[in-house]
């Protein structure tokens, strides 16, 4: 059982000294997840990879199956996400190059099923921390002494549906709010992950200035896989020594963070939707 997962670009697993053990398809009750998982052996310890988009990136934002893809690392015993992802800056001093640890999302999405909750179960879980608090500092220790670029710790990371990238208009608008950086999946992970316990984190790699920069050219895609692409061999290294420092033992409260949530009655809950969210909710109606 791989107690750690790295979402993120299929060729993340592709590290020196990180031997692949093997691939395991993982069915779930909302389909399958974006391609195989992927375990891999980092420094005596099983780690899960799963390409967010699927091998040679073929699944838009919208089309990805965040339900599939969080209850398939659920399932296969994972306690702790580290979620790899290009952002973009919405602040001069976060320059394209550098690496942001975010702590609050703002989800301006529309399209996505970002609960595991209905048909016959209702659960209200605090988004209030968002990421794990001590995940979030660990990854941030080591990425401190390990990257050679510039680490911001904090900030908000605001989602939106994409495929496009956003208007001037939307980029003024978010840069009102104050907001950090700009990106299509994390809140979508961060949500999901919250309701199934799972520590999450998000290692976010700044690629360009969206549009709101008057002197920087607007966003392209091949603007944003040009950084992507020399952030690539920094975000590698970042895993292959977060993983060690990483606490065998979880003390956050990301591992109860269901206590309180569920609120519909035990015998009100539809026999087969107890079934389905098993992994998840299982420990809370026994």
């Amino acid at each position: 059982m791989a107690k750690i997962a790295v979402i993120g670009g299929s060729g993340l697993y592709e590290i020196e000294g990180v031997k692949v053990l093997h691939e395991v398809e993982v069915p779930t009750p909302f389909g399958m997840p974006s391609d195989a998982i992927t375990i891999a052996d980092i420094g005596g310890k099983e780690v899960a990879f799963l390409p967010r988009h699927g091998k040679g990136h073929r699944l838009l934002p919208t089309e990805v199956n965040y339900r599939a893809n969080i209850f398939a690392l659920k399932k296969i015993g994972v306690e702790c996400i580290i979620s790899i992802s290009a952002v973009g800056s919405m602040k001069e001093e976060l320059k394209p190059g550098d690496f942001v640890l975010p702590n609050q999302f703002i989800d301006f999405t529309k399209k996505r099923e970002s609960t595991f909750f209905g048909n016959g179960i209702v659960g209200h879980i605090s988004m209030a921390q968002p990421v794990c608090p001590v995940l979030w500092k660990v990854v941030g220790e080591v990425a401190k002494n390990t990257l050679d670029c510039n680490m911001h710790m904090g900030g908000t990371y605001i989602c939106i549906e994409g495929p496009q990238f956003s208007s001037k208009a939307e980029s003024m608008l978010f840069r009102s709010w104050g907001v950090d950086v700009i990106g299509m999946t994390n809140a979508t992970e961060a949500k999901l992950a919250r309701e199934a316990e799972i520590c999450y984190v998000t290692v976010a790699m700044v690629t360009d200035y969206d549009c709101w920069h008057e002197e920087e050219e607007d966003v392209t895609a091949d603007a944003v896989i040009k950084v992507l692409m020399e952030n690539v061999s920094k975000a590698k290294r970042l895993i292959k020594e977060v993983i060690p420092a990483i606490p065998e033992k979880r003390e956050c409260a990301c591992q109860s963070a269901l206590a309180t949530a569920i609120i519909t009655a035990r015998d009100k809950i539809p026999v087969e939707t107890i079934r389905r969210l098993e992994p998840i909710i299982g420990k809370y109606l026994k």
